[in-house]
């Protein structure tokens, strides 16, 4: 009688993908995604159910497997290199298109469709992955949109966690973010240019302007998304960083800084495109007097085509613009 080998639990273990200098196996490629998440080898090790040693040793093979250097090592854990970043975006996809195959054609499960978009804090995205998310089957789709740091905005796309980056570029911050793409192979796409408004709280002194200059704004609070160690000018979210006004709060979500603009009269610079759904509607944005715009556009990964849900959420974003 012959011995049934397969084993679901165990079966990506024994996978293994053939290149010129050997076997890189799918559970190889598993660790390398755990170390990444978990920064160091204790962690990875627990999270992986394997010794510390071990998951070492398969790293280091690897490594040489490849001839390139994945992690650097430091005191406080390992930092993922530029070869690492790149070999992990394609990493993922692997893993989950084998979660794929092994959901549709051996557990016998139908997989789910994942879709996610990770963004600046724009809260037009977000009225447009709820325009999209309305139309489907939640039970048969994972989805998931980040609101986060420019510069997460790029990784995640970079990394794969994120199908679409939504960010925009202008003629401060456009020279240096293209650079960051080209090194990171995105692709940065146009969707709409706008002109930069004053988004501020009704009962605001200014709230009656029909438009705004830059010396009106200097008695009060600009706000400004906190972006972490990339807190400079090129990776702010707002039109002219903080640089125009030495009244500067940081803060780290659209609903504190809502917060603040009612109880200190502090404004920020937006796009204008604004959800009152979402946003509330004690809250006005009026133009700003200033020579310049901002591009929105999505980040794609080059070579990669965007997914039948990733163009529906796209048309959900043009029709939000093109509201009255």
């Amino acid at each position: 009688m012959c011995k049934n080998l397969y084993n679901p639990a165990t079966l990506s273990v024994h996978i293994g993908l053939h290149h010129k200098g050997g076997i890189m196996t799918l559970q190889q490629l598993k660790y390398m995604i755990s170390i990444a998440e978990h920064g160091t080898l204790s962690k990875a090790a627990e999270r992986s159910f394997i010794s510390q040693p071990s998951l070492s040793e398969s790293l280091r093979e690897l490594e040489k497997e490849l001839g390139i250097q994945l992690f650097t090592r430091t005191n406080r854990g390992l930092l993922i290199t530029t070869d690492g970043s790149e070999f992990l975006a394609y990493a993922r996809q692997v893993v989950e298109q084998y979660a794929l195959l092994e959901e549709k054609y051996i557990i016998k499960q139908s997989p789910k469709k994942e879709f996610a978009v990770s963004t600046q804090h724009y809260s037009f995205a977000v009225k447009a992955f709820i325009e999209m998310a309305k139309g489907l089957d939640i039970d048969t789709y994972h989805l998931a949109i980040r609101e986060t740091k420019t510069h997460e905005v790029i990784d995640d796309v970079r990394e794969l966690r994120s199908e679409l980056g939504i960010l925009y570029l202008n003629q401060f911050n456009a020279k240096i973010l293209k650079r960051f793409f080209s090194d990171y192979k995105l692709e940065f796409h146009p969707l709409f240019t706008c002109n930069i408004y004053v988004y501020l709280w009704q009962g605001h002194p200014l709230s009656q302007e029909a438009c705004i200059t830059l010396a009106q704004l200097q008695a009060y609070p600009s706000l400004s998304f906190e972006q972490g160690i990339y807190n400079s000018f090129y990776f702010a979210e707002e039109a002219l960083g903080s640089a125009h006004n030495k009244q500067v709060i940081k803060a780290n979500d659209r609903a504190t800084m809502l917060n603040l603009m009612k109880g200190l009269g502090a404004y920020t610079l937006c796009s204008g495109i604004i959800s009152e759904d979402l946003n509330g509607g004690e809250y006005c944005a009026i133009p700003l007097d200033l020579d310049d715009t901002m591009e929105i556009g999505y980040l794609k990964k080059e070579g990669i085509p965007i997914s039948p849900l990733g163009l529906v959420y796209l048309d959900e974003l043009k029709k939000i613009y093109q509201q009255p």
